[in-house]
């Protein structure tokens, strides 16, 4: 069994809240949840408007499959239609 876990972090530059940074984080993480079966939790600065750090985790038997459903996950959160824009994500396997 193959654990893989992602850290997603975007920046919310148009959040004026952390109501309008909840809207975001829920929208994001029920569509990636809805398209690629993994979990999805908001994961730090949680008190931050405008930094939102998500982390997602992927079971597989296999390696190189966990791997590729979370590249796919980072592609689709990039082009995600969302006030949010992607800054950086790292991809570990257990």
């Amino acid at each position: 069994m193959v654990v893989g876990v992602m850290t997603v972090t975007l920046h919310a530059s148009a959040s004026r809240s952390l109501k309008d940074k909840r809207r975001v984080v829920r929208r994001l993480t029920s569509r990636v949840q809805g398209k690629f079966n993994v979990a999805v939790a908001e994961v730090d600065a949680l008190d931050s408007w405008r930094t939102i750090t998500l982390g997602v985790a992927c079971v597989s038997t296999d390696g190189a499959h966990a791997h590729a459903v979370l590249e796919k996950v980072a592609t689709a959160i990039e082009r995600e239609r969302v006030d949010a824009e992607m800054m950086d994500y790292a991809i570990e396997l257990w």
